[in-house]
């Protein structure tokens, strides 16, 4: 039976990427890291015999190929284009308070730490206050409120970029017959204490910076909503 229905004559019910993702290939590819070649010198220096023949003479290592191809060969365009920096927008600034739109904690108001180098936002609750920690967020499904939390002289750590937010890659010796007989639910690994002390760390110094403006703490607290009759592009926030 096909995974895709037709709804129409050549017109599945699913599209070719969706149909990719039901089959699960993907799960049993396996990838493998080849040694690198090492690097052979175009030419190569001989000695030639002959009084004539001067002794030493540069040869190519490969000969050229006695036969071409009879049609031409496809060479991919290569491109000049080099990826440029996310810009970002002039109304999110270190400490604005943003909105989130999607995600797990869509609706939940954030404090806007810094920019990436992969674009994406560094925001953060904090997690003692709302209970969003530290997260990387796409400055696309964000709005970007006229509150501030003044953060003065507050700098993030370096440490915390895009590669602190990578999952471990851990090869497990287990089976997949092993996993599906084994009792109870998957094993979940502990937060790791390192991460949890820059979150407390972190979010002392956004804390303490909420504090000084009255009322703020329960403004961050409240989740954001649209009651019957408003519109978000007649709104100011």
């Amino acid at each position: 039976m096909a995974r895709s229905k037709e709804l129409a004559p050549n017109v599945g019910r699913l599209s070719r990427s969706a149909v990719f993702a039901r089959r699960g290939l993907f799960k049993g590819q396996k990838k493998s890291e080849k040694p690198a070649a090492a690097e052979v010198a175009p030419t190569k220096e001989v000695t030639v015999g002959g009084a004539k023949n001067g002794g030493k003479r540069l040869v190519p290592t490969q000969k050229a190929p006695r036969f071409y191809p009879a049609e031409d060969v496809h060479h991919p365009k290569k491109s000049r284009k080099s990826p440029k920096p996310t810009k970002l927008r002039s109304s999110i600034t270190p400490g604005t308070v943003l909105i989130l739109l999607a995600g797990r904690f869509r609706g939940k108001r954030v404090v806007f730490l810094k920019q990436l180098g992969s674009g994406l936002l560094l925001v953060t609750g904090p997690y003692k206050v709302n209970g969003v920690p530290l997260r990387r967020v796409n400055q696309a499904y964000v709005i970007a409120t006229s509150t501030k939390v003044e953060l003065g002289d507050f700098k993030v750590d370096e440490k915390i970029n895009d590669s602190y937010f990578a999952k471990p890659t851990s090869k497990g010796a287990r089976s997949a017959e092993e996993e599906f007989f084994a009792d109870g639910k998957p094993k979940k690994e502990a937060f790791p204490e390192s991460k949890a002390a820059d979150q407390k760390s972190v979010d002392a110094a956004v804390i303490a910076a909420i504090k000084k403006t009255e009322y703020l703490q329960k403004y961050i607290k409240a989740s954001f909503g649209l009651s019957k009759g408003q519109f978000p592009h007649a709104l100011n926030f």
